[in-house]
């Protein structure tokens, strides 16, 4: 699987790209965004899943911020001064990805781990119009986007989090100096339940994989009218920032979830 090559905004952004054998035209894409200055680009275990599912996985590269490393621009305050818009470039290469290959335009998802699941959280607030759904991985909502955006329309969104996360802490931060400050993680997915309209939640502990699996509690938020927009929180009980295939298969719960809201 080769690096290509999109230009946006006056960059030349790369990305990769994995089509399965016999996938129909009009298929789902699914963006996998990864973490701060990250070198994790293969994404195996969603591309296995995309031979089953006969869907796309796009995984492009962040730009190159003022840090000098390969982020997401989620307005963290290292950040300051950095221009690129991200959520402008994942719809436009969307677009591009819909004419050049046949995936759907309107069946767009977006997961991501870390910085990517920040991304997450911000393309919910800013385009629910042209991504069907997103899952954060060890995401976090950022203060400022909570403070200055409110969401304009329901959105179905799936948190995966360890409550011993160490680099995003499940707790928040109210002060972070390098960062900047954020939601505690419970209280981000609450504001999202809420703006789906979500009056009730069942939770369940899910069974074990494995006998070195951790515990998980799954919270899921329904609501009582028609709306059918869920929105979930996979709460990993002593699970630090990496998540791990032991305690649960993540890239599954993603595409199950995110299945739900294929048009």
């Amino acid at each position: 699987m080769d690096v290509q090559t999109f230009r946006c905004q006056g960059l030349d952004r790369q990305y990769y790209l994995y089509i399965p054998d016999d996938m129909p035209q009009g298929a789902p894409l699914v963006f996998f965004l990864h973490g701060y200055g990250s070198s994790l680009r293969h994404q195996r275990s969603f591309y296995k899943l995309a031979d089953e599912e006969k869907f796309a996985v796009c995984v492009p590269w962040a730009a190159v911020d003022t840090e000098g490393k390969h982020g997401w621009n989620v307005g963290y305050a290292v950040q300051k001064g950095y221009r690129t818009d991200d959520v402008l470039f994942l719809k436009k290469l969307a677009i591009h990805l819909h004419k050049e290959y046949g995936t759907s335009k309107e069946n767009v998802f977006v997961t991501g781990h870390s910085n990517g699941g920040e991304m997450c959280y911000l393309i919910a607030y800013r385009e629910p119009e042209f991504f069907r759904a997103v899952a954060p991985l060890s995401g976090l909502l950022m203060k400022w986007m909570y403070d200055t955006m409110t969401p304009r329309k329901s959105i179905p969104l799936l948190e995966i989090h360890g409550t011993a996360d160490g680099t995003s802490l499940w707790n928040g931060v109210p002060d972070d100096s390098y960062w900047g400050p954020y939601l505690s993680v419970p209280l981000a997915v609450s504001i999202w339940a809420v703006a789906a309209h979500c009056d009730h939640e069942v939770t369940e502990v899910l069974p074990p994989l494995c006998p070195e699996s951790r515990k998980v509690i799954a919270h899921k938020y329904y609501p009582s009218d028609e709306s059918g927009i869920e929105v979930q929180l996979y709460e990993i009980v002593g699970c630090g920032h990496g998540l791990s295939l032991k305690d649960l298969d993540y890239p599954r719960i993603v595409w199950d979830f995110f299945k739900k809201y294929v048009k």
